[in-house]
């Protein structure tokens, strides 16, 4: 075990965890909610610090992160467990490892061996992702500190779940982000999800203050959240408060986990959701697991930018990160 941050003491060896924005209150010997987090003796610890289940190299745009040195490869690692409980989870075996079995695998890897590998693989970053970054947060902090002494970027694909005061602990280090948003309505994530909207809202426009760039994913699940208003309302927020440059990526839904009865999503629902997008004034939207291609262009003058095939860039036109046809600046980080 590994002694945790971002913990209040109570009474009677009680401890509020503030890491997430379940705030559990967890009395000696229980778990939180993510079941990776216990209080020992009026401590708080956690239960996967260097359990690191997942890893692999993944083009970045797997993240997905279409604006964030495109074509580079992420190294990318995970530990068991999750704050939230989607029944269309795509990475259950290890997400929810520990609250359905009460297990906790993955091998032993230091923080440092995770900096050494990402740097022998050429990766111009590390992904936390897999299952849910705030659970692992001080391994993920740990490795983060240790990557940017070796200028290898920070990325976080998360639910957005997390409380400001670890958003502000993590900022000097965290340099891209995915947010999943799952729904534009409360009622949705506490029915499917076992969490509130309003958090995740105030996570994205933190982390849109302190410069991290930002990208936001929506998988559009047929009678969830797939209504015309509510996809509409998404693209609102994220024009007005988060701005028009923040890409939005929209996914399409195949069965998996607790949800294995639920069709496809329609591809034409897609459309339908990339047009609300457009229209709302994004100028970035892009469609996920449809086939062909996802390509950047040019929102002012319609110039092909980057050209990609599934995750891998076939094509690159920027110059310094501006259209060569008309000038204009292309929002994002660009590889030097």
């Amino acid at each position: 075990m590994h002694k945790a941050v971002l913990f209040e003491k109570l009474d009677n060896d009680s401890v509020r965890c503030n890491l997430c924005a379940h705030h559990c209150v967890i009395t000696d010997g229980k778990l939180g909610v993510c079941s990776v987090r216990k209080n020992v003796g009026g401590e708080l610890y956690t239960l996967v610090y260097g359990r690191c289940i997942s890893r692999g190299i993944d083009p970045v745009e797997k993240k997905p992160l279409y604006h964030f040195y495109p074509g580079t490869g992420a190294y990318s690692i995970a530990t068991p467990g999750c704050n939230f409980r989607c029944q269309w989870c795509q990475n259950a075996d290890i997400a929810h490892m520990p609250r359905e079995l009460g297990k906790i695998a993955g091998s032993n890897i230091a923080p440092l061996e995770i900096v050494e590998a990402a740097r022998e693989s050429s990766c111009r970053s590390i992904a936390y992702t897999y299952t849910e970054p705030t659970i692992f947060f001080e391994y993920a902090y740990e490795i983060a500190r240790h990557a940017h002494k070796h200028d290898i970027a920070n990325i976080f694909v998360t639910n957005g779940y997390m409380t400001l005061e670890m958003l502000d602990y993590f900022a000097p280090y965290l340099d891209a982000a995915n947010v999943d948003l799952k729904a534009f309505r409360e009622k949705t994530y506490h029915r499917f999800v076992g969490a509130g909207l309003s958090p995740i809202l105030d996570s994205m426009k933190m982390m849109v203050q302190q410069g991290v760039w930002l990208e936001v994913t929506t998988l559009v699940i047929p009678g969830i959240n797939d209504h015309r208003d509510e996809l509409r309302e998404v693209a609102q927020f994220i024009v007005s408060e988060l701005g028009p440059d923040v890409p939005w990526h929209i996914s399409r839904f195949f069965p998996s986990y607790q949800m294995m009865d639920v069709e496809p999503t329609p591809v034409s629902k897609m459309q339908i959701a990339f047009d609300i997008g457009k229209e709302e004034g994004l100028h970035y939207v892009y469609l996920g697991n449809v086939a062909g291609e996802s390509n950047t262009v040019c929102y002012q003058c319609g110039k092909l930018l980057i050209r990609r095939q599934g995750y891998w860039v076939t094509e690159n036109n920027l110059q310094a990160g501006q259209c060569p046809d008309c000038g204009c600046a292309i929002s994002g980080v660009w590889t030097e």
